[in-house]
């Protein structure tokens, strides 16, 4: 083998979970004779932040397939893609279409990520998924190993991922900008949807949607005012609450710079819920054992209006998101959702100009990866998914506050088992209703 082709291969795996790597080669994937040949995407989920994802996919490769279970939506977006064809299901159009598909993108609801794109890779299609990249702790293990074996480019959609200044501020935490890391403290203005309260009452569905097939996987109930088009987050069949929606944006920056992998206990605090909705707000305690590179690290998380102690937050006026990274030698303050603005407010230590490598942009990332250009670094198996399951976890402690008060887990990573609690097995590894399946 020659020196050339031994680099090409080791570029080709370099993509370090913790540091944040895009790594190119100039390869190009089986089923791509030149650079400019156009990906074929089908998009699911072409509202809200489908709408987004579809219109970013266009940049990059011609939309074939349009899919939604909502009519109006699927109508809206096909007035800008005319040659696309219509679904309103996903297996339909992946079975009707699926020579013509190179990859998917998944916008569906939190239930919906998980059967929607283990079919599609099943397939041998690359996929794109909106963050989090699954529902359960079970479902994002599962499509780690589907990934592997199919040998399909994968991505999720926490764009700050790709963005310098996050790059630059993991880099630097890396570098001991703060010395030894202690404590993590991550808080969010989630959520922003009505949470904690009884089901809508009973109403017929809109001529636009079709009930049974935004249900999926999800177990039957009558629809009702609440779910769809947005505030399905705050259900537990459905969304993952604050935590899910946004944690893998404000944890990604000290997840990438401090390896917050396989928390060995979670603790959460809630007023208590009826296990249909989230509670109004949830603080959750997570311990990360050591590694090779650092000691023990806490993280504490903050949601429905609850932030960390003036003496811990020392920032006259906060931000309603936002991280604190506190190290034996200095306070590390990141402002808003994505971590790209982190500045000393307390100590510190001068580190220099740190190396980090700068993305060509998020989706460009899954785009260059399909033609066998480099691997994205939000890619299932090396991020997205330990990423998710750290973050999915403190859910099950939430879960378990349904009387109120605080609630232990302890965690068995290597298992996906929470010791001693085995009425958490549901959670963990959900059933699907017939017609559903994750492979």
């Amino acid at each position: 083998m020659s020196n050339q082709s031994t680099r090409r291969d080791f570029l080709r795996g370099a993509v370090m979970t913790s540091a944040g790597i895009w790594v190119a080669d100039r390869s190009l994937a089986k089923g791509f004779q030149t650079p400019n040949e156009k990906i074929n995407f089908a998009c699911i989920g072409v509202g809200g932040k489908g709408s987004s994802d579809t219109m970013e996919a266009s940049r990059f490769g011609n939309i074939v397939a349009l899919c939604d279970v909502d009519e109006k939506r699927l109508d809206e977006m096909a007035q800008r893609f005319p040659n696309a064809k219509k679904f309103t299901d996903y297996r339909k159009m992946l079975d009707t279409m699926g020579k013509e598909i190179d990859g998917v993108t998944v916008s569906t609801p939190d239930h919906s990520h998980a059967p929607a794109a283990a079919m599609a890779m099943h397939m041998g299609k690359h996929c794109f998924c909106q963050k989090p990249l699954t529902h359960s702790l079970f479902e994002a293990h599962r499509l780690g190993e589907i990934a592997k074996k199919m040998k399909v480019q994968t991505q999720m959609g926490n764009q700050g991922t790709s963005g310098s200044g996050l790059r630059r501020t993991a880099a630097q935490l890396k570098a001991g900008i703060v010395g030894t890391v202690k404590e993590v403290h991550v808080w969010t203005n989630r959520p922003i949807w009505p949470q904690g309260g009884a089901r809508p009452e009973q109403r017929t569905p809109p001529s636009n949607l079709d009930w049974e097939l935004w249900l999926g996987p999800a177990a039957e109930r009558p629809f009702g005012d609440g779910y769809h088009p947005f505030a399905w987050r705050g259900w537990w069949d459905f969304g993952t609450g604050a935590l899910g929606d946004m944690a893998c944006h404000t944890v990604n920056m000290p997840f990438m710079g401090l390896d917050l992998l396989n928390p060995t206990s979670v603790e959460a605090e809630s007023p208590g819920h009826n296990g249909d909705s989230y509670p109004n707000w949830s603080t959750i305690r997570y311990e990360f054992p050591a590694t090779q590179a650092r000691p023990a690290i806490t993280m504490y998380w903050y949601d429905g209006g609850k932030m960390p102690g003036k003496e811990i937050l020392q920032v006259e006026k906060p931000t309603d998101s936002g991280s604190l990274i506190v190290g034996d030698k200095g306070v590390l303050y990141c402002p808003g959702d994505y971590g790209q603005d982190g500045r000393i407010i307390s100590g510190g230590v001068e580190v220099g100009e740190v190396k980090f490598t700068q993305s060509p942009g998020h989706f460009a990332e899954l785009a260059h990866a399909i033609k066998g250009e480099g691997t994205p670094v939000s890619n299932f198996p090396g991020y997205a998914v330990p990423l998710t399951q750290s973050i999915l976890l403190g859910n099950l402690a939430v879960w378990h506050t349904r009387n109120g008060g605080k609630r232990k887990v302890e965690w068995d990573a290597k298992r996906l088992k929470a010791k001693g609690a085995p009425e958490l097995d549901a959670m963990i590894r959900p059933k699907y209703r017939k017609g559903y399946v994750l492979g």
